[in-house]
């Protein structure tokens, strides 16, 4: 036997409580929501988690530190450093790197980051640039090329 198996016996149910049929049936007038306020009122009351209109302690507590990113995207980052061994001219993709050996693995899509100098001009095609890496590959007369962006 479970604990989901426990149940009462069939028609043994306990019947539902009529609540404002005068006193003599316990739950007359106020129906047991006592004389006055939010929780007396008809209707739903408030929604769970509601603190009175201060931020509730569900919104609350992801703006502190410490809080992981639920579903964090992951890029294989390169510097632009690093692209001017290439020859000038080439078409600089995640696969083109790893055939070359200039990238040893591959933990998502390509992302080119700005540190370094870059003289060659390059076609690089890549998910994201950052502003710095994209404005060193234009100024060495190459062309950023974003593809297969989530």
């Amino acid at each position: 036997m479970r604990i989901n198996d426990a149940k009462p016996k069939p028609r043994s149910q306990r019947r539902r409580r009529r609540v404002g049929r005068g006193i003599a049936a316990g739950q007359g007038a106020s129906c047991g929501f006592g004389m006055r306020g939010q929780k007396s009122r008809s209707g739903t009351g408030t929604k769970p988690g509601f603190e009175g209109g201060q931020m509730p302690l569900y919104r609350r507590v992801p703006k502190l530190k410490h809080f992981t990113v639920i579903n964090p995207r992951h890029y294989t980052t390169m510097n632009v450093g690093k692209l001017a061994a290439l020859p000038a001219q080439s078409e600089v993709t995640l696969e083109s790197l790893l055939e070359q050996g200039i990238l040893n693995s591959e933990q998502g899509p390509l992302k080119i980051l700005g540190d370094g100098e870059l003289e060659v001009a390059l076609t690089v095609k890549a998910a994201r640039f950052t502003a710095s890496a994209k404005q060193k590959i234009e100024a060495a007369g190459g062309s950023c090329e974003v593809i297969g962006q989530e």
